[in-house]
């Protein structure tokens, strides 16, 4: 307990001790060598009360703060995200080693019949990791009209354009918008790595 606290609530206490004395000596007319217990009780109760008191009702110690949780990691960088993605696709398509193969010696049949296991794996990695919907509906070659104040960067009008919109046009490609992406941590490892080498021991 803060000293100065304790010597101001012991200030009124010794003023009712010393009341109690000078009641003890010259109201009731009894002297303490007459009567010990009395003058214990009279001028020592008060005080030992006080002090029983002042501890049963102590502050107790501050309760600890809890924690923090520790924060989540930051999200990966586009940089990062893009780096992972490229890794996979190459790790379950072997997209890197297609695209750096040099395929002219081959003829078309023979490249057409590579393409169809990359592509398989590759559409398969990227529709795991990747959702993606059309930004126009409607199939290819159906006409479409393309509202006043549309986002260039959304849609991008080709051919002949004049006038401003509303313009009606043929759809050639829908466009492609991503709505989820989920790609796994790769904890430990450089981002760069796309794909480790391999020796074979003999």
């Amino acid at each position: 307990m803060n000293p100065r606290l304790l010597f101001l609530a012991l200030i009124p206490v010794a003023a009712v001790s010393a009341g109690n004395w000078f009641v003890m000596m010259r109201l009731l007319d009894v002297r303490p060598i007459d009567c010990l217990p009395c003058a214990a009780w009279f001028v020592g109760a008060p005080l030992l009360l006080t002090l029983a008191l002042i501890m049963l009702v102590r502050p107790s110690a501050p309760v600890a703060a809890p924690a923090p949780a520790p924060s989540p990691p930051p999200p990966p960088t586009l940089e990062e995200g893009a780096l992972r993605l490229l890794g996979l696709l190459q790790q379950e398509g072997r997209l890197v080693d297609f695209l750096e193969e040099d395929v002219t010696p081959y003829d078309d049949e023979q490249i057409g019949a590579a393409t169809r296991g990359i592509h398989e794996a590759c559409r398969k990695a990227l529709r795991e990791r990747i959702t993606v919907e059309p930004i126009l509906a409607g199939a290819e070659g159906e006409t479409v009209e393309v509202a006043s104040g549309f986002d260039p960067a959304t849609i991008r009008l080709v051919g002949n354009v004049a006038g401003s919109p509303p313009l009606r046009g043929v759809l050639r490609h829908a466009g492609w918008r991503v709505k989820t992406v989920t790609i796994p941590p790769r904890q430990g490892q450089d981002n760069r790595i796309i794909a480790p080498a391999e020796v074979e021991i003999a």
